[in-house]
This record gives C-alpha cells, structure tokens and sequence, in this order.
C-alpha cells in the first residue's frame, strides 16, 4: 500500500512507523527540513520537505499512485486542504486527517466533511478521542489499559498482578477450571519488557501485565479475582481546564452522582468553563499549588486526573495531589519518555494520547472487514475486532483445526447478542464478531483471514 503521511510529528512518525515495518511504501511530508531528515534516517520511508497542502509538493510524495493520505499535522486547515487536493488533482482513494479545532466538529455542520463538501473519509479528534480513554479508565479503576468492542458488550482490559494475586503460579488452564463461569480469556502477557501470546501453560508472575478479553459484565469480577477490584470514583478533581478537561468533566456531569472540581490556571479560560459546565465547581489557580488542591479537596479525593498541556506539570500534580491525600491519580503524558518516570514517581495511570490517535488510525488502515483495532505496548501487538465473512478460513470448523498464526489468539465471539468465551470446539459462523489479540508480526495474516474475496459477491 502507497501511504502519504503529512505531518512528522509524534503521530505522523508513529504511523509512519508501524506502516514501515509492514512493508508498505511510505512517503512523509513536513515543512522542517530536521525533522524529515530524522525520519528518513530512523524509518525505511522517503521524505519529502514541503508544505502538505501545496499541490507540487504532493506530486512529488507520489499522490498521482498513492492509496491513502492520512493529513497529522498540527494545522487543521492544512489538513483539510492537503485532503481535498489529494481527491480533486489526484484521486486519493482514502483521507484521514486530523481535526482539533470543534467549530469544525460541531453536530450542525456535520456536512461539512461530506465527499460533495470537504471530502475527508475519517476525521479523527484526538481531544475526544483521548477523553474518551480517560473516561473509560476511571470506571474501571482497578484496570492500566481498557477498550472497548462490539459497541461496548466486549472489553480487552490490561491489569498488573501483584505479588498476592491469587492466580499466581497458576497455569493458565487452571485458572479457567477454577472459574468455569466467567467469561474471559487471557490472550497476552507483559514480563520484563517482553510480550508474548499467552498459552495454557504459562504461569503468571507477580508484576506481570495481563491483558484479557471479556464479557463487559465479567470485568468487574475478573478484576477482584486478579486483586485489583476498585470502586468508581464519587470524588474527582481536574487539572487542566482545555478540551480534554472540558469533555471529561462534560462527561462525568452525565454520570449524576459525582462530585468534580476542574482547576484551571488561565482566569478567561476558567470562566469559559465555569459557564460551560452545570455541576463542576470550577477554581482559578495553579495545579501545582497545595492550598488550591487542598480548596479543591483532594484529601477526600478517590481520583485526580491531571491533563493539562504540559507532561512535567501533569506528573509533578499528579504526586502533589496524591501526597495531599488523593487515593488514585492519572496523567497525560505526551513523551512517552515520561510513562516509565511516572509510574516511578507513583501516578498510577497514565494515558498516551499519540497510541490512542495512531490505533484510530490503524483502525481505517487495515484491510478486510475490521471494525476496530487498538494498539498495545508500543505496537507489539494488537487488539481487533473482525467480522467473519463466509470465505474466511476461519468459518465452519473447530479452531482447533483452524490453524491460527503461533501470534493469534481469539479473545470472544459475539453472536446473535451473545458473548462466547471460545474453546478448540468453537465453530465460527457467517457473520460473527471476533475479538483476537494478534502479535506485530501477524497483523497481515489477520487481514487477510477478514478479506472480502471474490468468492463473497
């Protein structure tokens, strides 16, 4: 596949990155001579110095035989116009690009993007994105890494046991014997920097990082057999009062039984909110500060979420506010140079909003009739959701006679409303929905097992 990618940001290279490996033809464009020069010496891409959105410059990244441009920098507009001179000169088949600004997503100008209009086939809002993973981490507390399937009946949730765990020394097969009733299926484990798929004979470690797939209604159990059960916050404090605070707090407002205080340090900023928001107390001052933490009070806060535009003060919060009295905090960390600094600091979550932009992205990037995907441990490997078509080699037998790649391993099958845990016996059918893990190396083999063949028209 003939990728163009504008904007060699953080997103822009982290694309660029997992597309290269797979051995697609990348092409990346940006205005910074350093930057491409960087890329082009790290990555096996070519680069490009030019401005996206110029019709030369696209021509010369090869737009005339490309099949996707994905527009990741950090201009909406020339985002969208790189994408509308890609489809009006050059007949781009597919156009992602990445949009910030709301104005531009606001529900009555939801045209805008239409193929007669701008024609963008997926925008992508990282704000919402990222909200949406916060949200979705603090109802799950107990949990380092959630996301959801299946229109929200399928959760692949990620967990660190700890030494008192009481499934450690277990050989996988055991603990499913133990817990023949719940509906989860342990496809991945993390141990020492290193992951793999997991097996029926692997015993779990103290400290290992273990990533399910479940029923959304075994989660919670799941979770207090692993030791780490942990009730929903009532009390939450904000820090950072831009979008991603907004829609968190936006969010939370929804849930009716919270009480949340947003900190915000810019006055204007702050009285936006205030106006914006119906149940949040909003207070003007510094994150940092431990008189307006303690105003806040985050001695009898169960969560502090930290997301202000700056990794340090996101940190350096997060360990403020837990030293005030906070039981739980989670950060926003941009580098993830600073992921390993904060769990050493003791944040205990942290959210990477660069993964979960690049796995929306990779979510229209993989071929066959995928409907969604989610990105782990730095690419290492990844979480899909599939749907069965009639051709696919998976259909009408056991899996155990399936002959599934040594990296593959399928998490649930949803069927006619209905969660299956699935064993060697499992007969796949037309039309079910799969949730696998699938390791980096096995990515084109899952494509290829949820293609459309010619066979299906």
């Amino acid at each position: 596949m003939r990728v163009i990618i504008c904007g060699a940001g953080r997103v822009g290279v982290g694309i660029a990155r997992r597309l290269a490996r797979e051995n697609n033809d990348v092409t990346v464009i940006d205005q910074s001579k350093e930057l491409i020069r960087s890329v082009a010496e790290r990555l096996d891409v070519r680069g490009v110095v030019g401005n996206g959105a110029y019709p030369e410059t696209l021509e010369e990244a090869g737009a005339r035989e490309a099949d996707m441009i994905i527009a990741v920098t950090y201009s909406d507009e020339v985002n969208m116009v790189a994408c509308q001179i890609a489809h009006s000169l050059f007949n781009v088949p597919t156009k992602i690009a990445r949009i910030r600004a709301q104005n531009y997503l606001d529900p009555r100008y939801s045209d805008l993007f239409s193929r007669n209009n701008l024609p963008i086939d997926v925008v992508i809002s990282p704000e919402r994105e990222v909200s949406e993973a916060i949200m979705q981490r603090m109802s799950t507390p107990g949990a380092f890494e959630i996301k959801s399937f299946v229109d929200g009946r399928v959760w692949a949730v990620g967990v660190k046991l700890g030494e008192n765990c009481p499934i450690v020394n277990t050989p996988l097969r055991q603990v499913a014997e133990l817990f023949p009733d719940l509906k989860i299926t342990i496809t991945a484990i993390r141990r020492n920097a290193k992951m793999w798929r997991a097996h029926a004979d692997d015993q779990l470690e103290g400290g290992d990082e273990v990533y399910f797939v479940s029923d959304r209604q075994d989660v919670t159990r799941a979770l207090e057999i692993m030791g780490e059960a942990a009730r929903q916050a009532r009390r939450v404090i904000i820090i950072g009062g831009g979008n991603i605070g907004l829609y968190v707090a936006q969010g939370l407002e929804k849930l009716g039984s919270m009480k949340i205080r947003l900190i915000e340090r810019n006055r204007k900023r702050a009285e936006f909110i205030a106006e914006a928001l119906e149940r949040t107390i909003v207070l003007q001052g510094d994150g940092l500060d431990r008189a307006i933490l303690r105003e806040a009070g985050a001695a009898e806060a169960e969560t502090v979420v930290a997301v202000t535009d700056n990794d340090q003060v996101n940190v350096l919060a997060s360990v403020v506010a837990k030293r005030e009295g906070a039981r739980r905090s989670m950060a926003l960390i941009n580098d993830p140079d600073y992921g390993a600094v904060s769990e050493a600091v003791g944040v205990d979550r942290f959210v990477d909003p660069r993964a979960t932009t690049v796995s929306t992205i990779l979510q229209h990037i993989r071929r066959g009739r995928i409907k969604g995907v989610y990105s782990i441990s730095d690419g290492a490997a990844e979480l899909v959701d599939a749907v069965a078509l009639e051709t696919s080699p998976l259909v009408n037998k056991p899996l155990r006679d399936a002959e599934l790649p040594e990296g593959v391993m399928i998490g649930a099958v949803y069927r006619k409303g209905e969660v299956l845990m699935p064993s060697g016996d499992t007969v796949i059918a037309p039309d079910d929905r799969i949730v696998l893990l699938s390791m980096r190396e096995n990515v084109k083999d899952v494509e290829q097992m949820f293609r459309v063949s010619i066979e299906y028209f």
